[in-house]
């Protein structure tokens, strides 16, 4: 840095990664500003330069220099700073101190721990330091970089490894080439001292079982709102990417689709119910974050009529509460490792914004927004339809027919044999309509009230989730117009 650049980088004054320090008179002031950028994003602390952004320099001897030193040897644990020397004229010169962040934190100074806010340094408070204290334990020695006993290079999925360096290639989150599944791990960190940790069996292992279950996923649609009877379940072990894969195959099976005409397209264009950016968002996010340290935990799919929820073993982590999930927040995977590999894949991004893109794309297809919750050891993120869920599956495989009859239905709708028939196309027979109405009774999914021509077909579970929708609705247009009639009474007349 030259002391053009210098005198406009601090001609703006103090900021909350820059301290000014006439001189290294307030040599301990310096160091305390110094342990707060430590403690937060990084910073710079300029001594020669006064509160203001004038450049005044100073003497700067090899006793000045020493005693820098022995302060910054009052740092723990041990910190990285960069010194550098920028000269004003003969005589004096600015003495720059440097840092950038670390995963060390919380770091102290003179056996005292401190923070940056905006422009002031301050004490951190000691509930915030012994959190930050729980913190680096648990990134120090984590379950992902744990050695996987008995598992070597052999016991490692070649083809899913080759096949994250193309998508990470692909996405641009891999600068250079590599050539062998050994540099894989080793850029990947998923290598130590030649053992295999254990983020590699979670991501690339052939076989998980019997030494991983908790490297498990179930899966189940439930009849109505509750899980007394499902209608379908599966259970899988494997490595992450095939977890991945089934869970947005089992989604894609149960969940409804609607159809749609484009001007200008001949073909109708399917769309789930749920966007499936939202899905995949929902399901990476309990692979990276869950607690892999629970070895009967697992990742759980469970359709109901009423809502979605995929939920996953472990609680959130540390710093971040359910109401931050909605809102800026930053990013604080359980397992990095993991998060780092699913980033380089181009599924995820680095900045914690996952929830917030769950809760848009939902939002945008006209749904309310997903609910999140922290649950007897799981957190759960629950998605809200705005329409009936319809059955993709029952004891066999239902046809987009069938399926477009349960649709018809929905909302507590009552509709007569020739009703359904109209809305069906293309039209087909009334005796294959009602071969798809008995098959469906048969299922227990809808009945037949009344007899003869006047007989209705009505669905046979209730949405209770849109019933009280409904409700809530129905209550807030109650709300606007009182408030609406209020105003107009308390309004002054115009003279």
């Amino acid at each position: 840095m030259t002391l053009e650049e210098l005198k406009v980088a601090v001609g703006k004054g103090e900021t909350d990664r820059l301290e000014l320090k006439k001189s290294t008179g307030d040599l301990k002031g310096g160091m305390e500003s110094l342990c707060g950028f430590l403690n937060g994003h990084g910073g710079t602390v300029v001594f020669g330069v006064t509160g203001e952004g004038r450049v005044v320099g100073q003497q700067i001897s090899d006793r000045t220099l020493q005693e820098v030193a022995r302060e910054l040897t009052r740092f723990e644990p041990p910190a990285t700073i960069t010194q550098m020397r920028i000269p004003v004229d003969d005589k004096r010169e600015i003495l720059v101190l440097e840092t950038t962040v670390h995963s060390a934190s919380p770091y102290t100074y003179n056996g005292r721990a401190y923070q940056r806010l905006g422009t002031v340094t301050s004490l951190m408070p000691q509930m915030e330091y012994e959190r930050r204290l729980l913190e680096r334990g648990h990134s120090q020695r984590r379950w992902e970089n744990q050695p996987a006993e008995g598992f070597t290079l052999d016991d490692l999925d070649a083809e899913e490894i080759q096949r994250t360096i193309t998508e990470a290639q692909n996405a641009g989150r891999l600068e250079s080439a590599l050539k062998s599944p050994l540099e894989v791990l080793r850029k990947f960190s998923l290598v130590e001292n030649g053992h295999i940790l254990q983020a590699a069996v979670v991501v690339f292992a052939k076989e998980v079982m019997p030494d991983y279950p908790q490297c498990g996923l179930r899966m189940a649609r439930f009849r109505g709102t509750t899980k007394d009877e499902f209608l379908d379940q599966r259970q899988i072990h494997g490595h992450a990417f095939s977890i991945l894969e089934e869970a947005i195959t089992f989604l894609g099976r149960h969940l409804p689709v609607s159809g749609r005409f484009e001007p200008g397209v001949l073909t109708r264009l399917d769309e789930p119910l749920f966007p499936t950016l939202a899905l995949r968002e929902a399901v990476v996010n309990a692979i990276c974050h869950r607690d892999y340290s629970v070895v009967g935990g697992a990742i759980h799919i469970a359709i109901f009529d009423d809502r979605l929820e995929i939920s996953s073993t472990g609680g959130l982590p540390f710093g971040v509460r359910i109401e931050d999930l909605k809102r800026d927040h930053e990013s604080h995977p359980r397992n990095p490792l993991l998060a780092d590999i699913f980033y380089r894949r181009g599924l995820i991004e680095r900045w914690g914004r996952g929830t917030q893109k769950i809760v848009s794309l939902c939002v945008e297809a006209g749904h309310p927004e997903p609910e999140f919750e922290e649950r007897a050891g799981e957190v759960v993120v629950r998605f809200i339809p705005s329409a009936y869920m319809a059955p993709h599956r029952i004891t066999h495989d239902l046809t987009q027919r069938q399926r477009l009859i349960l649709h018809q239905l929905r909302d507590g709708r009552s509709c007569r044999l020739g009703d359904i028939r109209k809305e069906i196309k293309p039209i087909v027979p009334e005796s294959t309509l009602r071969d798809d109405l008995i098959l469906l009774r048969r299922l227990k999914l809808v009945k037949l009230i009344g007899h003869g021509r006047g007989a209705v077909w009505q669905l046979v579970q209730a949405t209770s989730y849109l019933n009280k929708l409904g409700e809530k609705r129905e209550k807030d247009a109650e709300k606007t117009r009182n408030n609406t009639e209020k105003a107009k009474k308390t309004r002054k007349k115009p003279k």
